[in-house]
């Protein structure tokens, strides 16, 4: 698959996982993708924890739920009405959760480039992030990203120390089959946006060329 084929294909999954469950050697690649990443500093601040454990998975899966019942309790009637239909999770479903950290201590307070943007390390983990996604993809791996929890009650599961911080929880396994478009959408909550609409030229809100935008509409993956 190449890179093109991999960001077109890319998923947030959370169904269509298979049983089958990932060889240690293709995790590794995995992860090895990710820690290619770039990192402001070369700081490299990212963890990975490969979390296998049931009874771990069982307690976080509980956080989500509570939260995501939080959640459908602020909704219209209409909208609760398109959520039900939409799986936000598949902590039991996989065989492997990650866990991705970040430390903004590694390597001392002198981290050159992030002095006057400290929130830089935490970006730079989310590229590691985006870097395991395409990977897994290209693997035949889909991913899910979990966010229905505070990040507190997670770290103390794992034992995340308190100047870590939890950058993202994720869940990982083969699928049958990568959706022609994001759940979301599929599901009706949100459609994608034209991206002609959100390039600028030169400031903020200044429509770009014609030529520029042709380009834009034209473009094909």
């Amino acid at each position: 698959m190449d890179l093109y084929e991999a960001i077109k294909k890319r998923r947030d999954v959370r169904s269509y996982y298979r049983k089958d469950p990932i060889p240690d050697e293709v995790l590794a690649k995995i992860l090895m993708a990710a820690h290619l990443a770039p990192s402001v500093g070369f700081s490299q601040p990212w963890n990975f924890i490969i979390i296998r454990d049931i009874e771990k998975r069982k307690k976080i899966k509980e956080l989500v739920q509570k939260e995501r019942e939080n959640f459908r309790q602020q909704l219209s009637e209409e909208r609760k009405e398109i959520f039900d239909r939409i799986k936000i999770e598949a902590i039991l479903d996989t065989p492997i959760n990650i866990a991705v950290t970040c430390d903004p201590q590694r390597f001392g307070p002198n981290v050159l480039g992030r002095s006057t943007m400290p929130y830089l390390c935490q970006y730079s983990t989310v590229l590691a992030i985006e870097n395991l996604w395409l990977a897994s993809t290209a693997e035949g791996i889909g991913v899910g990203w979990v966010s229905f929890f505070h990040k507190e009650d997670v770290k103390r599961i794992l034992n995340i120390p308190d100047s870590v911080d939890l950058v993202a929880y994720l869940t990982l396994g083969y699928v049958t089959h990568f959706p022609d478009r994001p759940e979301l959408e599929e599901k009706g909550w949100l459609k994608r946006l034209p991206l002609e609409d959100l390039v600028f030229e030169d400031e903020y809100g200044k429509r770009p060329s014609d030529n520029m935008v042709l380009a834009i509409k034209n473009v094909k993956l």
